[in-house]
């Protein structure tokens, strides 16, 4: 099968997010300047540099209240800050409670029962029992082609991880079983590694 996407695929549901997969989960919270709190998952997510550490997530969706984005490219446009959360297994019915298209005043930590804990160095709250978070300052936000596709990009300023997850001196994904998104309503979850030696080590 070949098709332009412009041109439509005329299947059920859309194949590219299933083509392009596994990707990880940035569950990000950030906080307006009004100091509501807010939490929403994100699957355009991944590290980007080594040195400074940076990140990127990207929204493609707005919501009515929100004018031409959703509330965490909104809290991040006026605050300048926020944290991303990993995914474990185990956290994943509360995170797929925190994905719900809630008004700009609900706090999805509330509403998915979700603790709290204060960030280090920025104004943001974070998943307590997060396996590992990632505190960032803003560095871009890029506008992409279409309607409403913005890339958040962040400075990571801190880092967290739970002593539980540090094995040998290594940070063990087996340990929480980081959570990943497939296509349509499939996850998957890391739970066996294998390692391959690169031809110039």
């Amino acid at each position: 099968m070949f098709y332009r996407p412009e041109e439509g695929h005329g299947l059920p549901h859309n194949p590219f997010n299933a083509i392009v997969a596994p990707r990880p989960i940035g569950w990000i919270s950030s906080r307006g300047a009004d100091g509501q709190d807010n939490l929403a998952p994100y699957s355009f997510f991944n590290a980007v540099a080594y040195v400074p550490p940076q990140v990127m997530f990207a929204s493609t969706s707005a919501k009515e209240d929100r004018g031409d984005t959703k509330d965490s490219v909104a809290n991040i446009r006026e605050t300048g800050v926020f944290c991303v959360n990993i995914v474990s297994y185990a956290l994943r019915d509360v995170m797929n409670v925190s994905s719900g298209s809630y008004p700009a005043e609900v706090d999805e930590f509330a509403r998915a029962g979700i603790e709290k804990a204060p960030c280090e160095t920025i104004d943001c709250a974070r998943v307590a029992a997060a396996p590992a978070n990632l505190e960032c300052r803003l560095t871009q936000i890029v506008q992409l082609e279409g309607p409403s596709n913005f890339v958040v990009f962040g400075q990571v300023t801190g880092i967290h991880m739970r002593d539980e997850h540090l094995v040998d001196g290594r940070f063990d994904v087996t340990t929480f079983r980081p959570l990943s998104r497939l296509g349509y309503r499939d996850y998957a979850c890391v739970d066996n590694l294998f390692s391959l030696a690169r031809p110039d080590d």
